[in-house]
């Protein structure tokens, strides 16, 4: 009997022997129902979404939480991007951005919405992923690791949360990898999540991620850039205290060409600092004011709202070599690129490093960029232009582009 409607729990659809369906028994609409609800009971025990059930796109912010408008145009574009998804599993998903953008909420509303339908979806998050691989190798474990590995590869939808806890281990990062693999040749339906950019977490598996051919990216907030940014010792706190206000043009007392040189110098720092335009570059021996000069141009243009990296050059080149390293938290292009489209960039002290053909190769693309691109630039240098790479030397004496000043003051430390 139907516990719903009280009635036989299989009916005669028909008492025509004529008729086709003669004689077949079928369930009646309560149990119907019931089958429903208990196959959506199974999808959604399969699927591990957990507390994540109540994430669907009707409980979604249709543009996200940020009060930028950009970035609710980006969320709301992606929130169409999965829809059409949810509908229609193809390809993959790949959905980046900031902690708290809404990453997660949208791939759970994409595997609730699969699983509405009555189809499956297996929602993990990679750090969970990668505890269950490792305790399927013990011999008590519930689901042996062959098992594990077979479900998560050949899933008829997969969505990776929290892709960045990737990298723990190199154990981690095979395992995971082969998966992701698999399932890129197999072009299964996957979605992924990850603050990070995919090319940034790992090479190998930026590139299945942002294969044009399977993939569709999707930036849902990006990460703010910090205003002020520094590779040596030029911290923020020190970079306040080195402004125009601070430097004495007159070089305590100095007299004829020397004082001349100085007081040009800093006016010439300070129309520059209010108009950036090409490169200014500061000529001088050590401890003649160049540096100070510099940080005061940063000062200023943080003030009128300018993103500026203040970098010596020996160090530069030190933390550009440290991001080939494994478990870099910066990939090379990455850091590089950075570098080269900051708004102002200070490069302190060029001439210092210690020269091999790839430091000098690295310091020239970046400064063939940022000259090609009349990129605001201020270089500080002890060094004669004639010793310099004479690719590197001739950027820096391009007077389209370069206002070039030589300081000929001496060392204010030892007192002149």
């Amino acid at each position: 009997m139907c516990p719903l409607c009280d009635g036989a729990r299989f009916v005669r659809v028909t008492a025509d022997p004529d008729s086709p369906d003669f004689g077949r028994a079928v369930p009646c609409r309560c149990t119907q129902r019931e089958d429903d609800r208990e196959r959506q009971a199974r999808l959604l025990r399969y699927s591990r979404l957990g507390a994540l059930a109540r994430f669907t796109f009707d409980t979604l912010l249709p543009r996200g939480r940020s009060t930028r408008r950009d970035a609710q145009e980006r969320y709301a574009h992606a929130v169409e991007a999965a829809r059409r998804f949810a509908g229609h599993p193809e390809g993959w998903l790949v959905l980046t951005g900031v902690p708290g953008c809404g990453k997660t909420h949208l791939a759970a509303a994409i595997a609730n919405h699969v699983i509405a339908n009555g189809e499956p979806a297996l929602f993990l998050s990679v750090a969970d992923l990668l505890d269950q691989l490792r305790a399927s190798y013990d011999a008590a474990a519930e689901v042996p690791y062959e098992r594990l590995i077979e479900q998560v590869r050949t899933a008829p939808l997969a969505i990776f949360d929290d892709l960045d806890a990737y990298s723990a281990t190199p154990w981690a990062r095979e395992k995971f990898y082969q998966v992701v693999s698999y399932r890129f040749h197999a072009a299964l339906p996957t979605v992924f999540t990850c603050d990070a950019p995919p090319e940034e977490i790992d090479p190998r598996l930026g590139a299945r991620l942002t294969d044009p051919a399977l993939s569709q990216v999707f930036v849902l907030e990006r990460r703010a850039a910090p205003r002020y940014s520094h590779i040596g010792a030029m911290t923020r706190d020190r970079l306040g205290t080195l402004t125009f206000e601070t430097f004495d043009p007159r070089g305590h007392g100095l007299r004829g060409k020397q004082r001349e040189s100085l007081e040009s110098a800093f006016q010439a720092a300070r129309r520059w600092a209010e108009a950036p335009d090409g490169w200014l570059v500061l000529l001088g021996q050590t401890g003649c004011g160049k540096t100070h000069l510099a940080a005061a141009i940063a000062n200023h243009r943080l003030d009128a709202g300018d993103a500026v990296c203040f970098a010596n050059v020996p160090d530069l080149l030190d933390e550009l070599r440290a991001t080939f390293a494994p478990g870099a938290a910066e990939r090379f292009d990455a850091a590089f690129t950075r570098l080269r489209e900051v708004p102002v960039l200070v490069l302190d002290d060029l001439g210092a490093q210690q020269s091999s053909p790839w430091a000098e190769e690295k310091l020239y693309q970046m400064l063939n960029h940022r000259h090609l691109g009349r990129l605001p630039t201020v270089v500080t240098t002890n060094c004669e232009l004639s010793k310099m790479e004479p690719r590197i030397a001739s950027r820096l004496a391009d007077l389209q582009v370069s206002n070039v000043h030589e300081i000929t003051a001496p060392d204010y430390r030892l007192g002149g």
